[in-house]
C-alpha cells in the first residue's frame, strides 16, 4: 500500500502524521498555509474553502470548492487541491507574485476588509470562475467602476451577473464587515480565463484516480476499497465503522462534538455509486454523486430536485453531500427525504449476500433509525417514471438559503381534466422520521382540484404528523405551514393556468 499523499498548490506532501480523523483545514494550517480559515467548524462561514480536482461534468476535471473544515485530509489521499495561496502566479525571485483575476478583482473593488473571510470567498469565487459552461462576456468586463456598478442586466435574473456569475457559488461563504456589494460586483466583474491561465488548462485532463487508502495512525484507521464488492466485505467485518461519502456530516460530529471512530471507511469515490441511468421506467441515481454533479447532469430534468437543490445548505456544502448521505442519517429534518418520498422513490441497499430494494417509505423506522442493516448502506436511489408534472417543494425556515428546515413539504401531483388522479406528499420537521401524508393524500385523489377540495384537504393536513416545540418554531406553527403550503401550490397552480 502506497504512502497516503495530498498534492497541495501542485506539490506533493505526505498525509503522515496526521491523525486520521484532522480536518484538510487543520492540515494545512499545520504546514503554513494559513489562508485557509477556521470560522464556524461545521461547513457554514466557506472561510476554510479550498478547491478540489474532482470528475468534470462538461470537461474531464472541475475545480470544486468544498469546507476544508469538514473533508478528513486522509479523504482527499491522491487528490489534487488548491489553496487561496495557490491561485496567485509566482513572480521572479525579488518580485511579488500576480494576483490571480478573482483575487485582483475583490482587491480594486473593495471586497476585503479585516480579510479573515477573504481567501475563503477567493476559493468559492474561483471555482464559479473556471466552471466550464458559465456563460461569460469577457469583453463588457473590462474592470472599470461603470461595469461593476451597473450590475445584472435589466430584467435578468439578480442572482446571476451578465459575465455568468452565478451567485450561489458563493452561499456558503460569510463576510460580517465588508458587505456583500463589493463582492458581488468583484464576482460580476471578472471575465474568462486565458488560454495561457494553468488551473484552466488542468480541467482538460482527467483529475487523479481514486486510490484505494489504508491510513492508520494511534489505532485509529481511514480506508477506502477500490470495489464496492472489497467495500461491502470490510462492513461486514467491521459493522461498527462510521461511513462516509462528503464528510458534511460526520464533520461536524469530529469538531463541534469531538466524536473519533475506530475505523471510518470513504465511499465517495467508488465508481458503482457514482453511475446516473435513465431507463424506460425508472432514473437510478448513485448514493455517493455529490448533489451538484446531480443536479448539473439532470439539468432539470426532475423539476421537483431541480427545486430542492438550490435550497439545500450551500453550493459549498453540495459540493460534498450525497443523497446516500443524506438519507443514511435517518435525520427527520433532512431536506432530500419528503421530496423522494413525494417521487415514490426506493433505496437500493447492498451488503455482502447481495442487494434488495425498499420503497423510501419503508426505509425510516424510528429516529435516525432504518431498515438498513449493520453491514449494508445504500448503493443507489430509484425514482420511477413517469413523473408527477405538478410539483413544488415548500422549505420553511428562519434563513432564505442555508438553513435547517423547520418544516419541509414536497408535493407531487397528477391532475386531469381538473380532477386529482394521483397525490404523493413528503413531509420533514413534523415527526420523528420524514413521512408520507397519507391521509391528506387520500382527501384530495379523486376530488376536483377546487378551492373547497384544496381548503378541507389544508385542514386536513395540519393534523399530520407529531410536531413538536423547539428553537426553530412551535408545534403550532409547524402545523400551520404544513397547511398554507397546500394552498400556496393551489394558488400557484391556478394563477398558472390562468395566465
Amino acid at each position: 500500500m502506497v504512502a497516503a499523499r495530498i498534492t497541495v498548490n501542485g506539490k506533493e506532501t505526505p498525509i503522515s502524521p496526521a491523525a486520521p480523523h484532522t480536518t484538510t483545514l487543520d492540515f494545512l494550517r499545520e504546514r503554513g498555509l494559513t489562508g485557509t480559515k477556521e470560522g464556524c467548524a461545521e461547513g457554514e462561514c466557506g472561510a476554510c474553502s479550498v478547491l478540489v480536482a474532482r470528475p468534470g461534468v462538461n470537461k474531464p476535471t472541475d475545480w470544486v470548492a468544498v469546507n476544508a473544515c469538514l473533508v478528513p485530509v486522509a479523504a482527499l489521499d491522491g487528490q489534487e487541491i488548491i489553496t487561496s495561496e495557490g491561485l496567485a502566479t509566482a513572480g521572479e525571485p525579488g518580485t511579488p507574485p500576480t494576483l490571480h483575476p478573482v483575487q485582483e478583482e475583490m482587491a480594486v473593488r473593495g471586497g476585503s476588509q479585516c480579510g479573515y473571510c477573504t481567501p475563503g470567498f477567493i476559493c468559492s469565487m474561483a471555482a464559479e470562475y473556471y466552471r466550464p459552461d458559465r456563460c461569460a462576456h469577457a469583453e463588457s468586463h473590462t474592470g472599470s467602476d461603470s461595469d461593476a456598478d451597473s450590475g445584472p442586466a435589466a430584467g435578468t435574473d439578480p442572482e446571476h451577473g451578465p459575465n455568468g456569475f452565478d451567485l450561489h457559488a458563493l452561499s456558503g461563504n460569510l463576510c460580517r464587515c465588508t458587505g456583500y456589494r463589493p463582492i458581488r460586483d468583484a464576482a460580476f466583474a471578472v471575465g474568462t480565463p486565458a488560454d495561457e491561465d494553468p488551473l484552466a488548462q488542468r480541467r482538460e485532463q482527467s483529475p487523479p484516480a481514486p486510490v484505494a487508502t489504508e491510513y492508520t495512525q494511534d489505532d485509529s484507521a481511514f480506508l477506502r476499497k477500490n470495489t464496492l464488492a472489497e467495500t461491502l466485505r470490510l462492513l461486514r467485518e467491521r459493522p461498527d465503522a462510521v461511513v462516509v461519502a462528503g464528510s458534511t456530516d460526520w464533520g461536524v460530529e469530529v469538531n463541534i462534538r469531538s466524536r473519533r471512530a475506530d475505523c471510518v471507511v470513504a465511499l465517495d469515490r467508488l465508481p458503482e455509486l457514482r453511475g446516473l441511468r435513465v431507463e424506460s421506467d425508472h432514473i437510478e441515481i448513485g448514493a455517493a454523486l455529490t448533489l451538484t454533479e446531480i443536479e448539473r447532469r439532470l439539468d432539470g430534468d426532475v423539476p421537483l430536485l431541480a427545486e430542492l437543490f438550490p435550497q439545500f445548505a450551500s453550493r459549498l456544502i453540495r459540493n460534498g453531500a450525497t443523497l446516500g448521505g443524506n438519507l443514511g442519517t435517518g435525520s427527520p429534518i433532512g431536506d432530500s427525504p419528503p421530496v423522494l418520498l413525494a417521487l415514490e422513490a426506493s433505496v437500493v441497499l447492498a451488503d455482502a449476500d447481495g442487494e434488495r430494494e425498499v420503497p423510501l417509505a419503508d426505509y425510516f423506522t424510528g429516529y435516525r433509525q432504518s431498515v438498513r442493516r449493520p453491514g449494508e448502506l445504500i448503493r443507489a436511489v430509484r425514482i420511477p417514471l413517469p413523473l408527477s408534472p405538478v410539483t413544488a417543494f415548500h422549505k420553511i425556515a428562519k434563513r432564505r438559503f442555508d438553513d435547517i428546515s423547520s418544516v419541509a413539504v414536497a408535493f407531487a401531483l397528477d391532475i386531469e381534466d381538473g380532477i386529482v388522479r394521483t397525490a404523493r406528499i413528503g413531509l420533514g420537521g413534523v415527526a420523528a422520521t420524514p413521512i408520507r401524508a397519507l391521509t391528506t393524500e387520500a382527501a384530495l385523489e379523486g376530488e376536483p382540484w377546487s378551492a373547497e377540495t384544496v381548503e378541507a384537504a389544508a385542514r386536513v393536513l395540519r393534523a399530520e404528523g407529531t410536531p413538536m416545540n423547539d428553537h426553530r418554531a412551535s408545534a403550532e406553527y409547524r402545523s400551520a405551514m404544513l397547511g398554507q403550503s397546500l394552498l400556496k401550490l393551489y394558488a400557484r397552480t391556478t394563477e398558472a393556468v390562468s395566465s
